[in-house]
């Protein structure tokens, strides 16, 4: 167990951060819509009822949908674009070997078995980071919009309105404004990162150049 953790303890943590924080907010997050539900004079919810809740289930995913989003346009956007200085960049003047033909490691024991395959499997295996994250990503998105027609049906119980369905939603303002709030800043947030790190330094941590770096130095 003790070797397990050495090894996988930035898993570990930042699993074990998430968990933490997804209980807070479901936990604040039903203690916020009882009061809402106290405000309009109606019963309380319960604590496993608000969790398929579409005041829970929007807000959950209306953030994974952002960082699935961030993620996956940011692996895709390094393939092609470089920045001079950053050390998750490629080197711009200079053979990268991310971008070297799997195929030349197919007599390497060690290497994955979609590379000794090769074809249809290794093709989908050398792009299978981007298509996992789009995948989250749209599958995020879906369960948002879901989640927001469902809560706003839900609010509609409590006055006079028509339920709305999921085109409704697709076309609503207040379900895009929810959205690009959340697109801007995580795209604000891995820009900030990239140029401040080609400055700046965190001695000990992987995503730092080395301290004594020079500042134009690109790529690991």
């Amino acid at each position: 167990m003790r070797r397990f953790l050495r090894d996988n303890g930035l898993s570990v943590a930042l699993f074990g951060l998430f968990l933490i924080s997804l209980i807070g907010q479901a936990l604040t997050g039903w203690r916020t819509q009882i009061e809402e539900l106290r405000l309009h004079e109606l019963p309380a919810i319960g604590f496993l009822p608000y969790l398929t809740s579409g005041h829970f289930i929007s807000a959950v995913f209306e953030n994974w949908e952002s960082e699935f989003l961030q993620m996956a346009a940011y692996v895709l956007l390094t393939i092609f674009l470089f920045q001079k200085g950053a050390s998750e960049s490629k080197k711009p003047d200079e053979d990268n070997p991310e971008d070297e033909s799997p195929s030349a490691h197919r007599g390497d024991p060690d290497a994955p078995g979609p590379v000794h395959r090769g074809g249809l499997l290794l093709k989908l295996y050398s792009h299978s980071l981007s298509i996992a994250l789009v995948t989250l990503f749209l599958a995020s998105f879906w369960l948002h919009l879901a989640g927001s027609t469902r809560r706003i049906n839900e609010e509609a119980l409590q006055h006079p309105q028509p339920p709305q369905t999921i085109t409704d939603t697709l076309v609503d303002p207040q379900f895009w404004y929810e959205s690009f709030q959340n697109w801007q800043s995580e795209f604000l947030s891995i820009g900030v990162l990239l140029v401040l790190g080609i400055y700046l330094r965190e001695r000990g941590s992987p995503e730092s150049k080395p301290v004594a770096a020079p500042h134009a130095a690109t790529g690991h």
